[in-house]
């Protein structure tokens, strides 16, 4: 999937999920995005409005005007914008794609904000999907760490330990989330059939999470 696409496809599962809520005003979506997107991937207008106008145009959100308030001059219809019923079926199945698009740095993140819609097989698939991925990168920066350690000055050196141990943490959390759900849903130790698992909330996984970003 190409960069742009990706990006497009990550605002929209956001979009639609923060609608799924509740119906909000456009101001008011973007501010909620920086919270699932992170605050190092603002959402501008110029990106935001398009993504609107094109769901709409798909029938997963309609939009609602309301009179605006405040004097006559600067009153303005105010547009709340709200899932439909396709929206939310379309929500779902995104939310069940469980492949490599939903592990990578730039998509995890917002997949894992709405764990709590998803199935516990999903949950898991994508979880494994994750550590796999970064146990591989672990494996391939090791070894060029060893090939180029001679060659390194102090502050790369260090610039790579720091990277390692950020991305051995996060193997770790994983670790601990894939144990939890494991023993919360009563999951075998290897993924489920696709059409395994139940639906349910992750409040213990949750608490877990903000624990463990907190450190």
């Amino acid at each position: 999937m190409a960069g742009t696409s990706r990006r497009a496809a990550v605002l929209e599962l956001a979009v639609l999920g923060l609608l799924h809520e509740s119906p909000l005003h456009g101001y008011e979506l973007r501010k909620q995005l920086s919270g699932v997107l992170g605050a190092f991937r603002a959402v501008s207008y110029g990106s935001l409005y398009p993504c609107l106008r094109s769901l709409v145009e798909r029938g997963w959100i309609t939009e609602v005007h309301s009179a605006g308030t405040g004097s006559l001059s600067s009153r303005r219809a105010r547009i709340t914008y709200e899932l439909t019923a396709e929206g939310k079926e379309q929500f779902q199945t995104l939310l069940g794609h469980a492949g490599p698009a939903a592990w990578e740095d730039d998509t995890f993140d917002v997949h894992f904000a709405f764990f709590g819609r998803a199935s516990s097989d999903v949950r898991l698939r994508i979880l494994e999907g994750r550590r796999s991925r970064l146990e591989e990168r672990l494996d391939a920066a090791r070894e060029a760490s060893r090939e180029r350690r001679e060659r390194l000055d102090a502050y790369t050196a260090e610039l790579h330990r720091h990277g390692l141990e950020s991305t051995e943490r996060e193997v770790r959390w994983l670790n601990e989330l894939i144990e939890t759900e494991r023993t919360a849903y009563g999951s075998p130790r290897t993924s489920p059939a696709p059409d395994a698992g139940s639906a349910g909330s992750a409040t213990d996984i949750s608490t877990r999470t903000t624990d463990q970003q907190g450190n």
